[in-house]
């Protein structure tokens, strides 16, 4: 395999991703850093096209020659597992390698907040996992399905795009889909499983509004449903979901959310203050009837005041968050001056 010393380095230098496109050289970003593999060439058009048509099997050149990207799952033996994007720029082929540790790591070995672990008792209600892009959503995830696995005695299935931790059957029963390979769409396999005697879906990502409705249901009719969004902060998550529909039917969606959001869980990645990778920042907000009421009643922007206040159910903001990784000696002053800094714009610009 022609990328196979390239995807040795990543792992030896431990980076998250892969970056492989005409006219640069192969690049590595490590601890939110990009690093070119200054002694490998640029990478011509033909080069560039060997390395990643390699890759692909015969389906999967089809459906990219038609759709000009694609998203699959390699596993590279005695290497690892990749999440793979290819796409088309101006210059040609590229493609982006996001690697996936073998072993899924607990909540604990990921030094998250132990109340976390609250979220494998919710027997049912939707759980959110929000953030931008490489915050470690997945890998959060991850752990949270493996305490339920722990744990329960569940039918847990997961649909993904693509398969990203590849799971073991402990005390669970755990099926994973993956789209366009078991399943066509996310709302294909999501009406399944409401048909599956489920007790847990994961949902790779609610990208549209069949998704989402679908997801609601699920959650009102007795199912734990976990799911990411591209979001930033519980209030603004749920403001997209409700936005998500029409106006005629967003009174119907906020008293259905109010019923059954559990939880609002928004990360990010920080860099740690002794250059050994990064850590996450968290903002936690568990919905109780405070939080219900004001969804029901189109309040969402006073959301923050109750997490401030909710310190005893074990919710905290961002920047709590972020002030305590810096006492703790996690990441720098600097650090989490620029973090401060940012969410007080991002806050300015939402009250405006």
């Amino acid at each position: 395999m022609k990328l196979e010393k390239i995807f040795q380095t990543a792992v030896k230098y431990s980076a998250s991703d892969i970056y492989v496109t005409v006219g640069i050289k192969p690049t590595l970003r490590i601890f939110g850093d990009l690093v070119p593999i200054e002694e490998h060439p640029i990478l011509s058009k033909k080069m560039a096209e060997d390395y990643i048509s390699e890759l692909m099997n015969d389906w999967q050149k089809e459906q990219f020659a038609k759709t000009y990207d694609i998203d699959f799952g390699l596993d590279v033996p005695g290497i690892g597992r990749f999440r793979v994007n290819v796409f088309i720029q101006n210059k040609g082929i590229g493609a982006v390698f996001r690697l996936i540790p073998e072993q899924t790591k607990t909540l604990d070995e990921l030094n998250m907040p132990t109340q976390l672990k609250k979220i494998a008792n919710f027997k049912q209600g939707i759980v959110l996992l929000t953030g931008p892009t490489g915050s470690g959503k997945s890998t959060t995830l991850a752990a949270i399905i493996d305490e339920i696995n722990t744990q329960k005695d569940y039918n847990i299935i997961t649909i993904e795009d693509p398969i990203e931790f590849i799971h073991k059957n402990k005390k669970s029963l755990l099926n994973q889909r993956e789209v366009g390979v078991h399943t066509q769409t996310f709302k294909s396999a999501l009406r399944a499983a409401l048909r599956e005697s489920t007790d847990v879906i994961l949902i790779g990502e609610m990208r549209d509004l069949e998704t989402i409705s679908l997801a609601l249901t699920a959650a009102e009719t007795g199912h734990l449903v976990l799911a990411t969004m591209h979001t930033s902060g519980a209030a603004k998550s749920v403001d997209r979901i409700i936005d998500s529909f029409p106006p005629e039917q967003q009174n119907q969606i906020r008293a259905q959310l109010s019923e059954s959001l559990r939880a609002v869980i928004w990360q990010q990645l920080l860099k740690r203050a002794d250059g050994q990778g990064r850590v996450a920042a968290l903002e936690i907000m568990f919905a109780n009837n405070a939080v219900a009421n004001l969804i029901r009643k189109g309040k969402t922007y006073q959301i923050p005041s109750v997490i401030e206040t909710g310190v005893k159910e074990g919710m905290q903001t961002m920047e709590t968050s972020v002030k305590n990784l810096q006492a703790q000696g996690f990441i720098t002053q600097q650090v989490a001056i620029e973090q401060l800094e940012s969410l007080a714009i991002s806050n300015e610009a939402d009250d405006e």
